[in-house]
C-alpha cells in the first residue's frame, strides 16, 4: 500500500479519534496478504489503493462482506479468494459494524503468510483502539466542565478527577507500546500493543458512560459511537487472552 507501519499507526489513530467506520484495518489485512500472490497483487492491489475497490477479510466473519468488492477468507493457515459473502449470520456490538460469512469455496491464493499479515491487522486495531479512548477522554474532559451539580461542575469533584487521571495514564501508556510496535513489527510487540491499546479504550468507554450518566446510555448521543467502537476493537483479531498469550510467548527469559 505504500505507507510504512509508524505512518499507518499515526492515520489509524486519527481513523479511531474520529469514529471513521467501514473495513478500514480489514483492508490492510487484505493488503499484505495479497502481496504475497504475485498475480492477485497485479490484478487487485492497485483498485485498493486507488480507494476504487473495497476489500474485507473474514475468520470467520468479515466486516461489510455485504458490500466488498474483494472478500478474503481466512481458513486455519489457508487464504481463499472468497465468490461472496452470506448476510445476516453474526450482529456485532457497534451498529455501524456488519457483519457476514464469505461463502464457501473460492480460489486458493498460494503463498500468502496469515501469521505475518496478522500483525498488520493487530497494529492497525491497536492505533484505532487508541484514537478511540483519546476522543472518549476528549470529550469526557469538556462534559464534566460543562455539567453543573450543587452549584458547580462535576469536574471539580475529587473522585470524577481520578477516573480521567486513571484513563489519561493508561492511554499515555499504550501509546508508545503502540509506535514502538510499529517500529520492530515484532508479533509479540504488535500483541502487547493491541492489549494495552484495547484496555485503554475500554477503560476509557467505561469512564465516558458513568460520567456522562443517563446521556451516555442514549443511541441518539453521539458518544454511542466510540463506546461501541471501543467495545467491538477489543476484541477484533486477537482477544486479549489471545494476544496475552502471543507476548508471553516471545518473552525472553532472564539471564
Amino acid at each position: 500500500m505504500g505507507p510504512l507501519p509508524v505512518e499507518l499507526a499515526m492515520a489509524f489513530v486519527e481513523l479511531g479519534r474520529h469514529a471513521v467506520p467501514g473495513p478500514v484495518v480489514e483492508t490492510v489485512l487484505a493488503a499484505a496478504l495479497l502481496a504475497d500472490v504475485p498475480e492477485q497483487a497485479r490484478r487487485l492491489l492497485p483498485g485498493l489503493c486507488s480507494g476504487r475497490t473495497m476489500a474485507t477479510v473474514g475468520a470467520p466473519y468479515a466486516l461489510d462482506g455485504d458490500v466488498a468488492d474483494v472478500v478474503l477468507a481466512l481458513r486455519g493457515p489457508q487464504v481463499w479468494l472468497a465468490s461472496g459473502c452470506r448476510t445476516g449470520t453474526r450482529t456485532s456490538l457497534d451498529p455501524a459494524r456488519r457483519l457476514a460469512t464469505p461463502l464457501p469455496g473460492g480460489e486458493p491464493l498460494t503463498g500468502a503468510a496469515p501469521a505475518r499479515a496478522l500483525a498488520w491487522a493487530r497494529l492497525a486495531t491497536a492505533a484505532q483502539s487508541l484514537g478511540v479512548g483519546l476522543s472518549l477522554l476528549t470529550r469526557t474532559v469538556a462534559y464534566v466542565g460543562q455539567r453543573v451539580q450543587f452549584g458547580v461542575p462535576i469536574g471539580a469533584f475529587q473522585a470524577v478527577k481520578h477516573r480521567l487521571a486513571d484513563t489519561k495514564i493508561a492511554l499515555e501508556f499504550a501509546r508508545p507500546l503502540v509506535f514502538g510496535a510499529a517500529l520492530t513489527m515484532a508479533p509479540a510487540d504488535v500483541a502487547a500493543a493491541k492489549v494495552a491499546a484495547g484496555e485503554a479504550a475500554y477503560a476509557a468507554a467505561r469512564t465516558a458512560l458513568q460520567l456522562h450518566g443517563a446521556i451516555g446510555y442514549t443511541a441518539e448521543y453521539d458518544l454511542s459511537l466510540w463506546l461501541t467502537k471501543a467495545r467491538a476493537l477489543r476484541t477484533a483479531w486477537g482477544t486479549p487472552a489471545e494476544c496475552r498469550a502471543v507476548v508471553l510467548s516471545g518473552a525472553r527469559p532472564r539471564r
